[in-house]
């Protein structure tokens, strides 16, 4: 059930990106950039930003873009990452311990050797990432989108139940 929610979520926002983008809103005195505009402005970007070893701990960063970001090493821990964008971010060995990545997307980022325990990834987009050596004790996935390897991977060594959500984070990957 979860893998046809995760496949129809994908095709739905697929459908309406490709809709807005062809889409003559003319009558309305708008252009699809223009609305899309309108709809993040309030949206902070960090584009290739070079935070080695950073201190971003407990920091809001909700909506926050993070495109192409070199965050090695970053403390990020108990930070609000709600609907965050990482880009293409490396975040290797980056302390992500008890952050809320609900609704985020981390698409083609390399989160090997980082520290997610306790960590809620609540409908995140999490393809194409790289999570290997991650710590992902008490993580909860619960409809995440990740590759059918990935998911094979993480379930090797997942455990833990998450004290925010309460879900174990075998269930929230689906493991057997």
């Amino acid at each position: 059930m979860r893998v046809l929610r995760s496949c129809l979520l994908v095709s739905l926002l697929t459908c309406c990106l490709f809709t807005l983008s062809f889409f003559n809103l003319s009558f309305f005195n708008l252009s699809p950039l223009a609305a899309w505009g309108a709809s993040s402005s309030a949206i902070r970007s960090f584009a290739e930003v070079k935070a080695l070893g950073k201190n971003l701990a407990g920091q809001n960063l909700e909506q926050v873009e993070f495109g192409d970001a070199r965050l090695s090493g970053a403390n990020l821990s108990g930070a609000n990452l709600r609907g965050a964008v990482f880009n293409a971010a490396v975040l290797t060995g980056a302390n992500l311990q008890g952050v809320n990545f609900s609704d985020g997307i981390g698409y083609l980022c390399d989160f090997s050797d980082a520290d997610l325990e306790n960590a809620v990834l609540d409908s995140a987009m999490l393809l194409k990432s790289e999570f290997k050596g991650a710590k992902i004790n008490g993580a909860d996935f619960s409809f995440a989108l990740l590759d059918r390897p990935q998911v094979l991977q993480l379930c090797e060594y997942a455990s833990g139940v998450n004290p925010t959500t309460g879900v174990s984070t075998r269930e929230s990957l689906g493991c057997p």
